[in-house]
């Protein structure tokens, strides 16, 4: 499971030590026609403006000294009210306490702010019954200094009824024992008619709702879903997005 021990959960082995830039087949190191080469290779993310809309989720009660207190992962998404985050449900679904997002993280530092999680959205299907097919969520967060979060670090598109495997993604992520993010694109692949994988080594606890976006800037899946994201480090899953995910999305961009 790729929750935090914070949610009481357990967690696997996390990755000791510096990431490995490990290829996984002699495939993996080839440049890809429709996307940036190579392929299934975690490395360090680099900060640019893309990164930036990827931050960690921490307890409110880290606001004030973030080093080592992250949990999982989410991004900005594009919405009306330019306030909304997408995760993985079981980052957020169990949590009671309140909740903080830092966009751009990086080794204690909170480059673009400390936003305050506002209101959440799960689907009913986790709500009830914790189904891993419903194991995704939005959350707005409150304005930072007269500030939404979309206008100060952008959102990618929220993009649910692609293909599967039609184009490359890149999941960019925070593994709990590291305080930068890491990074690694391949081609999803279906594990069955409602959930999607892919091979990306040391993606291990803490990169729960890490964005899956592809070479557009649109999120087209979030890492969770089956086993919470996967019980190795090497292999990833998200729910396939279909029309539950575009109502929870229309919900929670609306406000409603």
């Amino acid at each position: 499971m790729k929750r935090s021990s914070r949610i009481s959960v357990t967690s696997r082995p996390a990755l000791l030590g510096a990431v490995v830039m490990l290829a996984l087949t002699s495939a993996s190191v080839a440049a890809a026609d429709d996307g940036p080469g190579p392929f299934g290779v975690t490395v360090d993310a680099v900060a640019n403006r893309h990164t930036l809309r990827v931050g960690a989720l921490f307890g409110a009660d880290r606001a004030d000294h973030l080093a080592g207190g992250h949990f999982c992962t989410a991004s900005v998404v594009h919405s009306p009210q330019r306030d909304l985050i997408v995760t993985a449900a079981h980052c957020v679904g169990g949590a009671d306490s309140d909740l903080v997002f830092v966009p751009g993280y990086r080794d204690g530092r909170a480059p673009y702010g400390v936003w305050k999680v506002d209101r959440r959205y799960l689907p009913d299907g986790w709500a009830k019954d914790q189904d891993e097919d419903s194991d995704l969520a939005f959350a707005t967060v409150a304005e930072l200094d007269g500030k939404h979060i979309e206008d100060v670090v952008g959102g990618n598109r929220f993009a649910p009824g692609m293909a599967t495997g039609a184009t490359a993604v890149t999941l960019t992520g925070y593994p709990d024992t590291r305080e930068a993010p890491i990074s690694c694109t391949n081609k999803p692949t279906p594990h069955s008619t409602s959930q999607q994988r892919i091979d990306c080594p040391a993606f291990t606890v803490g990169t729960s709702g890490s964005p899956w976006i592809n070479g557009d800037g649109q999120v087209v899946g979030v890492l969770g879903g089956h086993d919470e994201g996967g019980t190795t480090d090497d292999v990833s899953y998200s729910v396939v997005l279909r029309s539950g995910a575009a109502e929870l999305y229309k919900d929670a961009a609306g406000g409603s």
